[in-house]
């Protein structure tokens, strides 16, 4: 016993954490920012880019937690399996290549880049299947696409509360099983 404390004295539970409670935790951490809606294109440096802090859509909430949790750049691999990969994603925005500003903060590229990864769960309306930090989407109103982050913390019924940004910020809310779900993924990068 007095080994296993010497131990977890030296490395800190920060030290100790998983890849999931990280991301759990950092998107938790998004929703004390002041972030304002906006889904305008922006030019953008390359790779690291991103838009205004204060400003943002749902996918800049995955980009951003997966940065802070994990030094994860979701631009560069999106861009890089794009640029690649081009066939194999949506064309639902009419480009004929990929596009380093704006391609990682589509909510279809996400999902095709998880998706070719190997990281797609499939969906489920049973809350257990739901862990921490697992990255969830959605088509709100049947056709426009939504994306969040399960955390740690769950409703009254146990259901797994999401952050994301739908309009007005990053919050943290139960809206697992209130749109029809698309894709459910369980990303943890190499090296992470």
């Amino acid at each position: 016993m007095r080994f296993l404390f010497a131990v977890l004295c030296f490395f800190p539970m920060t030290a100790l954490a998983s890849p999931a409670s990280e991301i759990a935790d950092s998107a938790q951490d998004r929703t004390r920012t002041n972030v304002r809606y906006d889904p305008a294109y922006v030019g953008m440096a390359y790779p690291g880019g991103d838009v205004p802090a204060d400003t943002g859509v749902c996918t800049d909430v995955v980009i951003r937690t997966y940065r802070e949790a994990l030094g994860f750049d979701f631009q560069k691999a999106v861009h890089e399996d794009m640029k690649a990969n081009f066939s194999a994603y949506p064309k639902n925005w009419g480009h004929t290549r990929a596009d380093k500003n704006i391609d990682h903060r589509r909510v279809p590229n996400l999902e095709t880049y998880l998706t070719r990864q190997g990281v797609s769960l499939g969906t489920s309306k049973n809350k257990d299947d739901f862990k921490p930090g697992d990255i969830v989407s959605w088509r709100l109103g049947g056709r426009l696409p939504h994306i969040g982050i399960v955390t740690d913390k769950t409703a009254r019924d146990g259901t797994p509360l999401i952050v994301h940004n739908i309009g007005s910020g990053p919050k943290e809310e139960n809206i697992l099983f209130e749109y029809p779900m698309t894709g459910h993924f369980r990303f943890h990068p190499e090296g992470s």
